[in-house]
C-alpha cells in the first residue's frame, strides 16, 4: 500500500492519475478510464471528476493507494 498525501480537502480521480504519472494529460484520463478498472473503496469507479477524500483507498493496476491529509 502506498501513501498519498494531499493538502486540499479532496483530489479528483483525474488529478490523482496525473499526480501518479499514470497519464500525462486530462484527455488521456478519459481513455485510461475506458480501458482500465479502478476501484475506490472496493467499488468500481470510472468518473474522472470523482472526489477522493482522505481515508479513501484507490486500487489502480494492482496497487492500493491510501489517501491521507498532509497537515503541514
Amino acid at each position: 500500500m502506498k501513501q498519498i498525501l494531499i493538502k486540499t480537502e479532496y483530489i479528483t480521480l483525474g488529478q490523482l492519475l496525473k499526480y501518479l504519472s499514470i497519464v500525462g494529460s486530462g484527455g488521456e484520463v478519459k481513455i485510461y478510464l475506458q480501458n482500465y478498472e479502478i476501484f475506490l473503496n472496493n467499488e468500481p469507479e470510472n468518473r474522472r471528476g470523482k472526489k477522493i477524500y482522505p481515508g479513501d483507498q484507490v486500487l489502480i493496476e494492482s496497487v492500493i493507494y491510501q489517501i491521507n491529509k498532509n497537515e503541514s
